[in-house]
């Protein structure tokens, strides 16, 4: 499960399983989880156990970084 970015304690990653899938990435921190599709337009899927300013600051740092998220993506299961 590649690690693609470590921010303020939220992993950034994805399973490497899943190449079948549209372009996305999980989000971990502490028990928490999460996944976003990153296209054809950033969308969170689930969030569980996070808060609202979590989710507001997860969905912020992938929109600062979702270029080389995608990037990262399309690299591995290419």
């Amino acid at each position: 499960m590649p690690t693609v970015l470590l921010i303020n304690g939220f992993r950034f990653f994805f399973y490497s399983d899943e190449g079948n899938e549209p372009c996305h990435i999980h989000i971990k921190k502490g028990g928490e989880r999460g996944k976003w599709w990153l296209e054809p337009e950033l969308k969170e899927e689930y969030a569980y156990g996070f808060t609202q300013q979590e989710r507001k600051q997860i969905k912020r740092t992938i929109a600062e970084h979702q270029q080389q998220l995608t990037e990262a993506w399309y690299e591995y299961f290419r």
